[in-house]
């Protein structure tokens, strides 16, 4: 995969006339690197989920809805659902 450890890289920005920073370089060897490990987080991403993972999630939620019925905690609200997707 990727080095775990923290490295510091030598970045060089690009500033506008009044100073705000609007781009900025990095040597190519830590492009390289962070391209590496987007793409090691986006193949994680366009994974689907296993059968057991999705049995998983309905069994957490059906246990949520029964303990908010219970009293014990409550539910986020169906307004704040779709910011969650």
């Amino acid at each position: 995969m990727w080095p775990l450890k923290k490295t510091r890289m030598n970045v060089q920005y690009v500033s506008d006339n009044k100073g705000n920073k609007t781009g900025v370089f990095i040597p190519i060897d830590d492009w390289e690197i962070l391209q590496d490990r987007l793409s090691v987080l986006n193949d994680i991403d366009n994974q689907e989920p296993t059968k057991a993972e999705i049995l998983e999630g309905l069994k957490n939620a059906f246990e949520e809805v029964k303990l908010h019925k219970e009293g014990k905690i409550k539910l986020m609200p169906p307004s704040n659902l779709l910011h969650e997707l």
